[in-house]
C-alpha cells in the first residue's frame, strides 16, 4: 500500500482535555501535509478547523463524547451545532448503559433520531455511532452492531480510545458476523503502529482514528526507503 492510499484510512485525532487552539491548528497543518482523510477535535474548535482548512479536508468530531450519557435532547442539540459549525464526520458515542441494560428499543430510538437529525440537517454529513466494545459482551457487541445498522447510520465505530480498551481484530470479526459487509467500520484505540494499522485495514477496516498517524506514516516511509 502506497501512502496517499493509507492516508485516507486515517483520522488525527485531538480529543485531550488539554488541547488547545495552537496544539488544533499544528493538527490541521499535519492533516494537509500527509493527506489524512480528516481532523477529528472536539466540539470546540470544529469552527476553527473549518476556517484553517477551507475544504481541504475533512473536518470531524464528536458528541456526548466518550461517556455518551446525556439526554437525546442535549445529544441532538450537540449534533446541530457541530454540523452548523461545519463538521463533516461526527463520531456519537452511544449510552452503553441502555445496551448493558437490554433496553434495545431505547437505544435504538437514540440512535434513529441522532442519524434523522444529523441527515435532514446535512445529507452528506457521515454519522459514526460508537458501541464502546470494550464495555460489553460478544454477543452485546453483535446486538449493538445490529442496531447500528438498523438505525441508518454509515458507521459502526469500535471505540472512543477513552474506554476500558481499545479495538481489537475480535472485535471487527464479531461485527462482522452480526452485520456482514452491509456497513462500515471504524476503529480507534491504541492503534499506533504500522503493523496493527495494516491488520484492520486486511480486515476490512474503512477507517482508523488515531493520535500516531503520523508515526504510522512515517514507518511505511521507512520501510519504502529500505
Amino acid at each position: 500500500m502506497d501512502k496517499a492510499t493509507l492516508a485516507k484510512y486515517l483520522d488525527l485525532a485531538n480529543h485531550h482535555q488539554e488541547a488547545t487552539l495552537e496544539k488544533i491548528k499544528s493538527l490541521c497543518a499535519q492533516v494537509l501535509e500527509y493527506g489524512f482523510n480528516g481532523a477529528f477535535v472536539n466540539p470546540v474548535f470544529v469552527a476553527d478547523v473549518k476556517a484553517f482548512l477551507l475544504g481541504r479536508a475533512k473536518v470531524g468530531t464528536v458528541i456526548s463524547f466518550p461517556l455518551g450519557q446525556e439526554t437525546q435532547e442535549i445529544k441532538l442539540a450537540a449534533v446541530a451545532k457541530a454540523i452548523e459549525d461545519g463538521a463533516d464526520e461526527l463520531d456519537v458515542s452511544l449510552n452503553v448503559g441502555y445496551l448493558k441494560s437490554g433496553l434495545y428499543e431505547e437505544s435504538s430510538e437514540e440512535m434513529q433520531k441522532i442519524v434523522q437529525a444529523a441527515k435532514t440537517q446535512k445529507e452528506t454529513v457521515l454519522v459514526k455511532l460508537i458501541i464502546e466494545a470494550g464495555c460489553l459482551t460478544d454477543e452485546e457487541i453483535k446486538k449493538a452492531s445490529e442496531l447500528v445498522l438498523g438505525s441508518g447510520a454509515d458507521f459502526i465505530k469500535t471505540s472512543s480510545g477513552f474506554g476500558p480498551r481499545g479495538a481489537s481484530l475480535r472485535d471487527v470479526d464479531l461485527i462482522k458476523e452480526a452485520v456482514g459487509e452491509k456497513i462500515k467500520i471504524k476503529v480507534a484505540g491504541g492503534i499506533d503502529t504500522l503493523d496493527e494499522a495494516m491488520a484492520f485495514i486486511d480486515k476490512g477496516v474503512a477507517r482508523i482514528g488515531t493520535s500516531g498517524a503520523i508515526k504510522i506514516i512515517q514507518e511505511l516511509e521507512t520501510l519504502s526507503l529500505e
